[in-house]
């Protein structure tokens, strides 16, 4: 009887024990939400963190202290912050943009915000993306809705070559660093022409892709996703906006 009731409550324990160990497991860095936090984000920014998730994401795409991460084409910097007050002091961001967006009449909105002193470890960079190279190995490389851009063929923007993209986001990458792949989900099968109209993008092209630049599949969160969305609607129409089917991918380069 009291060998029947020591089992019990070992087992009482080990079940309350690995519970707990769940619930850390799951709980994101405090790093992370320190900087989703941070009282130097615009107003406008942590009003879109309900939609956007950002401590989630940050946590999936493992970015922590101290490391290098390259956010390629940033738009106004949403992530951007985040992924600075993230890495920290010891840690660098690299605001990606292409040559044309640096020469633009009206300068990037990411140049604001390199020169914030609130932001000081953010440079931003400026590399055609098929020839893409970093002062320095990145830990992270990061793109949010523009993956489907790259295969744009908008009048009067010569076309990019999305395998050397690949291929050269692999190379700026440390050995074991991450390639994180968010953006608007198209129907499965959809062809290529959706993203000029739709502004969407199969996953399924996006994981063929990736993997054949030398990734390996890493993994797939969840935490955008929207069955409400039947992927018909154009992402900035009024019905859908903010609230897109996104697929969140995590690529591995092989150590």
């Amino acid at each position: 009887m009291a060998r029947d009731l020591l089992l019990a409550a070992v087992a009482v324990l080990a079940l309350t024990a690995g519970a707990a160990n769940a619930q850390n497991a799951a709980a994101p860095p405090a790093y992370v939400a320190a900087a989703v936090a941070d009282k130097s984000r615009p107003a406008a920014d942590s009003a879109r963190d309900a939609d956007r998730r950002p401590v989630d994401m940050l946590a999936f795409a493992e970015v922590a202290p101290g490391q290098t991460v390259g956010d390629l084409l940033p738009g106004g910097g949403y992530f951007t912050r985040i992924f600075a007050k993230t890495v920290g002091a010891a840690g660098k961001v690299y605001a990606i943009i292409t040559p044309a967006q640096a020469e633009a009449a009206t300068p990037p909105a990411i140049r604001a915000v390199a020169a914030d002193p609130a932001y000081g470890n953010i440079e931003v960079v400026t590399t055609p993306f098929e020839t893409l190279v970093l002062p320095t190995k990145a830990d992270v490389i990061w793109t949010s809705q523009n993956y489907h851009d790259l295969h744009g063929t908008r009048p009067g923007r010569p076309p990019t070559d999305v395998a050397k993209v690949n291929k050269a986001v692999f190379d700026a990458l440390k050995p074991g660093g991450l390639f994180i792949v968010l953006d608007h989900a198209a129907s499965p099968g959809a062809p290529l022409a959706v993203v000029d109209t739709l502004h969407r993008i199969d996953p399924q092209v996006v994981k063929s892709e990736v993997i054949a630049a030398g990734f390996t599949f890493d993994g797939e969160s969840p935490m955008l996703r929207n069955s409400a969305d039947d992927h018909t609607l154009p992402v900035f129409d009024p019905k859908i906006r903010g609230h897109t089917d996104q697929f969140v991918y995590r690529f591995r380069k092989p150590k």
